[in-house]
């Protein structure tokens, strides 16, 4: 694994020693000792687009283990603002650092980059399209919480159109046994089509529905934003916004674990975030372990 694109450039295989080195991570952390793994490497965060815990999480791990970062989270302040290309900025850049972590509004930029550049690439989110290192985060967080991947039973609510996060977890989730996948979202904002012929292609039992009703034996409830700034109508997001909020009245009767890739906006009502199965901060602190574990395997290979 020369970069980290797309979560449908690696095998099984490659995500079970992601998570197994995650677990390691995990546990050096606790250690609250000095690691130095990484120690004289530098990080390049190349943020397009604004981010808190992804820019966070990447920056902490790089520094967790021993190295350092460079980077810029406003384009304003860059060059990209006199009209160089991202050709360009990706050859001077990997020039300076030992690997990038790049976040861009563009479907497809990330692969780009890999194209251009002399280092490892890892693919922070591009567009509507893919966030390969929030999958491996939620893939540990399902395997941490419940212990298991295989055979699981997980319900998707909200912007399923234009959350990157749920296509990257749906391709991620297809390459194991028997999971079974519940969509709710309004017609305007369902799981693109390509997403589920993925899911049809391996036989793999799926079900939508528009009304937040769920079944009592789901092991997670995934929650999503409707991510305005996706829209490209205004007016079409006023149409939806809102649609869904999860409150404990919604699950009384259910043991599913709750989790949200963050930010939340109104769609997880506050009362819910003391519930034992509400891991969606947990799942965030998650990121640390999972993005120590993809920098330490692309650069001490």
């Amino acid at each position: 694994m020369k970069h980290l694109i797309s979560i449908r450039d690696i095998k099984k295989e490659d995500i079970l020693k992601i998570l197994e080195k995650s677990e390691e991570m995990e546990k050096l952390l606790q250690t609250n000792k000095a690691i130095k793994r990484l120690d004289g490497k530098i990080l390049g965060t190349l943020f397009f687009e604004p981010s808190t815990r992804t820019r966070l999480s990447f920056e902490t791990a790089m520094k967790r283990l021993g190295g350092s970062v460079i980077g810029f989270t406003d384009i304003k302040n860059t060059s990209t603002m006199k009209g160089e290309s991202l050709k360009d900025t990706i050859r001077v850049i990997s020039g300076y650092v030992d690997i990038i972590a790049i976040r861009h509004p563009k479907d497809g930029a990330s692969r780009l980059a890999s194209e251009y550049s002399k280092v490892p690439v890892i693919n922070a989110g591009d567009g509507s399209n893919q966030h390969p290192t929030q999958t491996l985060l939620d893939l540990y967080t399902i395997k941490r919480e419940i212990g298991k991947i295989d055979g699981i039973k997980i319900c998707f609510v909200g912007d399923l159109k234009y959350g990157r996060t749920v296509h990257s977890l749906c391709y991620a989730l297809s390459m194991f046994k028997n999971v079974e996948f519940h969509f709710i979202a309004p017609d305007e904002l369902k799981l693109p089509r390509e997403v589920i012929a993925e899911l049809e292609r391996k036989d793999l039992t799926y079900y939508e529905y528009k009304d937040m009703e769920f079944k009592d034996d789901l092991d997670i409830i995934y929650m999503t934003r409707i991510q305005k700034e996706r829209f490209p109508d205004l007016a079409e997001y006023e149409k939806v916004k809102g649609i869904y909020k999860l409150t404990k009245k919604h699950i009384l009767n259910s043991k599913a674990i709750i989790m949200h890739p963050l930010p939340r906006v109104d769609e997880i009502d506050e009362s819910v975030d003391n519930l034992p199965q509400s891991k969606y901060f947990k799942q965030s602190f998650y990121g640390v372990p999972v993005r120590m574990a993809i920098l330490d395997m692309l650069l001490n290979k």
